[in-house]
């Protein structure tokens, strides 16, 4: 009986249940009509002890390095410098949404944060340009998703602490796939431009003129650089480098850059807080939920279901892919990693599938999932910052999203796009 509080989870997310108290009363429901008053105790008990964890520290760190980067004006200068590389081509500004994407990704690992920070900036000025202002909202969400993807990444912490996996070797397997659906979607955009005459964002730049908007990104460029550097040296580890990242962002926004100020700390405090907190919440609400996962044995049911499709873990890794896809529409990706990254993870690594590969295979999957309909959380995100609705973006977004399923395609097919930087450092077999 106790199998139910699966079905019973999703119900109550399709009545509209918050996914927090869903995590918590699913399986609470369930367990008191099974007469297991005892195991209802260690469910709420294992909602603080989620959250209890020195690894998990390193998320608000990264968020807060976000907002106070962000806050100091570091975002423009991203920007500033994607448009002297990319501004004079055909679609230019959307170019350089992408870039700008790519680059912000090593200093925040938040999709939110991107579709935020760059789509208050990006949206407007593309629909200055003669861009729709749908078609703005569908670019900026379907870019935001590299976030989470090229490290630092809050859900690859996350399923690293889960899976007992080196969060180094998942950051640095974490690199090329997001390289690459930047590169994907900058191809349907030369696609489109051709096909709607997107128009040339600025004239072509000196390389003075790069040289000198390379200056001004110098030091928010080196964030990813000290963070990554910092771990594989064995300096610090992957949460002393998110502390790390935070001291850096105040000196270089209050002493180097000065854009920041003391009287902007407290709203940066505050907002990284509240968002850490939502993190952190669904973080150990998931640890509870994963509790029940494992006395109703639905592991095992699930992984007897799988292997009874087939024995070909070709086939079988396009099937989860699939799953995978279908649930990163509904759940959100740390929650989904939570709860799925336990029941799958054995199951393939036992077919021989590297569980490196596989953690990558899963966290880009999920990631994509924030910009997919009908609860891709980006979408409402930008949906907020652009004023257009959810379903028009969710239209406007299907081009990039059919490149950024032929990623995920191509590298859990080719497990040497992912799995090349960790071995050459060292940190996968």
């Amino acid at each position: 009986m106790l199998i139910w509080f699966l079905p019973l989870f999703l119900f109550l997310l399709l009545i509209g249940l918050p996914v927090f108290f869903g995590l918590l009363a699913a399986p609470g429901i369930m367990l008191w009509l099974n007469e297991q008053e005892r195991d209802v105790a260690l469910l709420y008990r294992n909602l603080y002890n989620g959250m209890d964890s020195f690894p998990l520290m390193a998320i608000p760190f990264f968020m807060l390095a976000g907002e106070l980067m962000n806050r100091g004006g570091i975002t423009l200068r991203l920007v500033e410098f994607s448009q002297a590389l990319m501004g004079h081509l055909r679609g230019g500004l959307a170019h350089v949404n992408i870039l700008s994407s790519m680059l912000f990704a090593g200093l925040s690992g938040s999709a939110v944060a991107d579709t935020s920070a760059l789509g208050s900036m990006l949206i407007p000025a593309m629909e200055k340009q003669g861009y729709t202002r749908r078609f703005a909202a569908a670019i900026t969400a379907a870019s935001s998703v590299i976030g989470p993807i090229i490290p630092p990444s809050g859900i690859m912490i996350i399923y690293a602490y889960v899976m007992g996996e080196s969060v180094a070797a998942l950051f640095l397997a974490g690199i090329v796939p997001g390289i690459l659906i930047g590169l994907s979607l900058m191809v349907m955009v030369r696609i489109m431009a051709d096909r709607y005459d997107f128009p040339v964002a600025s004239a072509r730049t000196s390389w003075r003129q790069r040289g000198q908007a390379s200056l001004k990104a110098f030091f928010p460029l080196m964030t990813p650089v000290i963070i990554m550097g910092g771990i594989l040296l064995g300096i610090f580890t992957p949460t002393e480098a998110a502390a790390v990242a935070v001291a850096y962002a105040v000196l270089i926004g209050m002493f180097v850059m000065r854009t920041l100020r003391l009287r902007d700390l407290p709203d940066v405090l505050s907002r990284s807080a509240a968002t850490s907190a939502v993190v952190l919440l669904l973080v150990g609400a998931a640890m509870a939920f994963k509790t029940v996962v494992s006395l109703s044995h639905a592991p095992e049911i699930l992984a007897d279901i799988i292997l009874g499709l087939s024995e070909n873990p070709l086939v079988l890794l396009l099937l989860i892919n699939l799953l995978l896809f279908v649930i990163g529409m509904f759940l959100d990706a740390g929650p989904a990693i939570i709860i799925l990254g336990p029941v799958l993870g054995p199951v393939f690594t036992g077919l021989g599938v590297d569980s490196i590969h596989f953690a990558v295979i899963m966290c880009v999957n999920l990631t994509v999932g924030l910009a997919t309909p009908p609860m891709g959380l980006v979408l409402f995100v930008a949906s907020s910052v652009s004023g257009e609705r959810v379903e028009t973006i969710a239209r406007a977004i299907l081009p990039f999203l059919l490149m950024e399923v032929l990623v995920i395609l191509l590298v859990t097919f080719i497990p040497g796009l992912s799995m090349t930087i960790p071995r050459l450092t060292g940190f996968a077999n």
